[in-house]
């Protein structure tokens, strides 16, 4: 919402002395955000003056039409001489009074103005347009003063074109409609500075006539309650809009469309109230405000056809829709140039309503903003004759006496509230008369009694609507600033559950390997879900964001795989990423979710069916790399990315868990969409938690992913939460190492074989670790040589050539008998 001081002053009396910084900071006191507070008088430096043009010239030598011109600029320019000018806009002749900047000046954006030669003359100044003087974006022509402008050559242009005012930017929160106009910030900023506020909302109108202006039908009365009209006949088409109009419509970046359309605007930014002007002779017969048919269509101002749901409004006359109610007009009865007889309609819609046909046609027009926010319905017939009167004065016409009023109003709201229910929220002792008097300046009735406060809302503030919007406004109103500043006592606990310790843990485990974290949306399409091999009957959304992306991730990797993507295609060849979060599963046998109001509480018997229709949610790990997962350098070369790497990630994601690596296990598997020969499933105690390995080639051809790219999953719901982790138990005494290098069949894991040498060496060995995989001829076909590190400790002494020996012994036994091993040159 963009409105200049000086239009606020006619409604509030401010101070006269009021600076920028005092009203900004009576604005944000209110809770209105100010964008900007910009004084209009400071946006050009220099000389901007008033000039009437002498004489022009047209130089023909130019690829572009030029015109040489001598302005009068009267005695700005220090010698009374006319100003030779170079200009190239066609829009002026010699007579016309024009806006000149003079050397020295600056425009707004830095521009600065100097003399110079250009196109083979002297040019000492611009003549300026509206664009260059940052009034609108119109670069079209320059401005050209209208006859009633009484200002000569010389005098000072910036009261003329509206450079004498402060400009005030604000954004309006959703819940506050009524400050979406000129009457209800001055009603804001009346309440700021204790200042004498005269409401246009209550200047006095004529009430609606027996016989109506217009026939007219209302059928759904929910979506339009009060619906008002008045025609005025014989009116100019070629009456322009007033000078003062027109640049208060482009300080608040409405273009200027004619007259009659320029005045509904008008009237929107001055009450609020949006409104609508329709050509009467290409009405044809009575009006009908009704529901729209499923599939109708309407052509509306913006020239596009649009095809209608069977929740729009819409107003029609005998041929049809002729307008999408609260939104936008149609073409079939819009002024147009040649109108002389004009029926303005305002009219009270439903906010819901205007608000999701807004969004259905994706059509946000300055009247459904304010519609969706909240209208006063007790505006319909003071903006008729707001625009009436408007109309007549400028572009001439007769009113008819008739004027159309159908009122349908609802029940006035009445809230009661506990006199002490602003105290114990906000921790400021508020009187109960206080509190009566702060909300009968909003604009309520108010009854106060000892224990409580009955309010009845006033017309222009639909968003009071319970207690707590009271309380609102009674500590907005009283000032932010008394509220204590108090940090609340965080309440005794035991810190964070395991889950989350958990959580934590594996976050900065996989960070402190390398990988990067990355947060990204739960929606995934069909066909991302067919190219990874996952199941396509996903959870649907049924208000997606997106049509492209309607369903929810049954894995992490969709979005993630849809990151590493965006990375590489931006130079990042090699790149690690990690996320965490849940997936959505799809319980076919859950059923159709049943339907809650938000009256109260639902009872434990439907809150319970609902819970029962929520898709199980896990909570998951992924990692996706590619690239170098060593970088090569002036020390050597690097190693790429390998499968191992991704397996080596979930053995990491389980150890932050802490799961104890004998329980983990790494098995060969097929699953989509990991590379068949290069998946490994990975388990806890026999239970498979999730896969790890490379790409499927063609996943990531489809994808447009580097070849050998890996990726790994994990389901952490599955995995036990981790206890109390008992002390490490650490023995002073030297260890014993001995290798080993075994010859078996080569498809034998090389983790069945850890186990067993696990299982055989006994409480002596402390760790093994496969160091050497090895194949040759000599070994025979089908063979393979594995080599483990072994490291025997006892607690409580030093081993002995012998003990460490025998431990061994066993170990390789173990794997003898379950595998058929052998140590290899034994």
């Amino acid at each position: 919402m963009k409105v200049g001081l000086s239009w606020l002053r006619e409604q509030v009396e401010l101070p006269a002395d009021l600076t920028e910084a005092d009203l900004d900071l009576a604005l944000n006191n209110l809770g209105i955000e100010v964008e900007e507070i910009a004084d209009q008088r400071h946006s050009v430096q220099g000389s901007l003056v008033v000039g009437k043009v002498l004489t022009i010239e047209e130089l023909t030598e130019f690829k572009k039409p030029i015109r040489f011109c001598t302005v009068d600029v009267g005695q700005a320019n220090g010698t009374g001489a006319p100003q030779e000018i170079i200009c190239g806009a066609r829009n002026f002749a010699e007579g016309d009074r024009v806006v000149v900047i003079l050397p020295g000046g600056v425009l707004p954006g830095g521009f600065a103005i100097g003399a110079r030669k250009t196109y083979g003359r002297n040019s000492h100044g611009m003549i300026c347009s509206a664009a260059e003087l940052g009034l609108s974006g119109d670069h079209d022509g320059i401005i050209i003063l209208p006859e009633s402008v009484t200002a000569q050559p010389g005098d000072d242009a910036r009261p003329v074109v509206g450079l004498d005012d402060i400009e005030v930017h604000v954004t309006v929160t959703p819940d506050r409609g009524y400050q979406m106009s000129v009457r209800g910030l001055a009603r804001e900023l009346a309440h700021a500075f204790g200042a004498r506020f005269t409401d246009p909302g209550l200047a006095p109108a004529p009430s609606g006539t027996a016989t109506p202006a217009w026939p007219v039908t209302i059928q759904d009365t929910q979506g339009c309650d009060r619906f008002a009209a008045r025609l005025v006949r014989g009116i100019d088409p070629a009456a322009p809009t007033p000078d003062w109009m027109a640049r208060r419509l482009l300080t608040a970046g409405v273009r200027t469309l004619g007259l009659a359309i320029d005045i509904t605007n008008y009237v929107m930014l001055e009450l609020g109230q949006p409104m609508h002007a329709f050509d009467a002779d290409r009405i044809s017969g009575g009006l009908v405000v009704r529901r729209a048919a499923e599939g109708e269509q309407l052509t509306t101002l913006d020239g596009q056809a649009r095809v209608l749901s069977a929740e729009d409004m819409v107003i029609c006359d005998d041929t049809g829709p002729i307008s999408l109610a609260a939104v936008m007009g149609g073409q079939t009865s819009e002024v147009v140039d040649g109108t002389v007889n004009v029926l303005f309609e305002a009219a009270h819609w439903d906010p819901t309503m205007v608000g999701r046909t807004a969004r259905r046609h994706k059509l946000f027009s300055e009247a459904a903003k304010r519609w969706e926010r909240g209208v006063d319905r007790q505006l319909c017939l003071v903006a008729i004759d707001r625009a009436v009167k408007l109309l007549v004065e400028y572009g001439g016409g007769t009113p008819s006496e008739e004027i159309l009023d159908l009122n349908h109003p609802g029940d006035p709201v009445m809230i009661s509230m506990a006199a002490d229910k602003p105290s114990r929220l906000i921790g400021v002792d508020y009187s109960v008369d206080r509190i009566g008097d702060l909300l009968t300046e909003v604009g309520c009735d108010v009854a106060v009694y000892d224990d409580r406060v009955d309010v009845v809302t006033p017309s222009w503030r639909p968003d009071l609507r319970e207690p707590a919007d009271l309380v609102e406004e009674v500590v907005r109103l009283d000032g932010f600033e008394k509220v204590p500043s108090v940090l609340p006592i965080a309440p005794p606990g035991n810190g964070l559950t395991p889950a989350q310790r958990r959580k934590r843990s594996v976050g900065r485990t996989l960070a402190e390997q390398g990988y990067v974290e990355v947060l990204s949306y739960p929606f995934v399409s069909a066909g991302v879900l067919a190219t990874l091999g996952l199941p396509t009957d996903a959870v649907r959304l049924a208000n997606p964001l997106s049509d492209e992306e309607p369903f929810m991730r049954t894995s992490l990797l969709p979005p993630l795989l849809g990151a590493l993507k965006r990375n590489v295609g931006r130079g990042q060849r090699d790149a690690a990423l990690f996320e965490q979060g849940l997936v959505f599963l799809p319980d076919p046998s859950a059923g159709v979710p049943p339907v809650m109001g938000v009256a109260g509480r639902p009872d434990p018997a439907l809150w319970e069916k609902a819970n029962a229709s929520v898709p199980v949610q896990p909570w998951h790990v992924a990692v996706v790399l590619t690239g170098e997962y060593e970088r090569s350098g002036w020390w050597g070369t690097g190693r790429a990315a390998l499968w191992a790497d991704a397996v080596q990630a979930a053995r990491d994601v389980l150890a932050a868990s802490a799961v104890p690596a004998a329980v983990v296990g790494v098995a060969a598997a097929e699953r989509a969409p990991w590379h068949p020969g290069r998946c490994a499933a990975i388990s806890v105690d026999g239970q498979v938690v999730g896969y790890a390995g490379e790409l499927h080639p063609a996943v990531c051809a489809a994808l447009d992913l580097p070849k050998r790219t890996c990726a790994m999953e994990l389901n952490l719901d599955a995995v036990p939460l981790p206890g109390t982790t008992p002390p490490p138990v650490f023995s002073t005494y030297p260890p014993a190492l001995i290798d080993v290098a075994l010859v078996l069949p080569a498809d034998v894991p090389a983790g069945q074989v850890e186990a067993a040498l696990t299982e055989g060496a006994g409480p002596l060995l402390e760790s093994v670790r496969l160091f050497d995989v090895y194949t040759s001829e000599q070994l025979g076909a089908g063979q393979r040589s594995l080599a483990y590190k072994l490291t025997f400790r006892a607690p409580d002494r030093t081993l002995t050539v012998e003990e460490a020996v025998a431990a061994r012994d066993a170990a390789v036994a173990v794997t003898a008998e379950r595998f058929g091993a052998v140590l290899r040159g034994a």
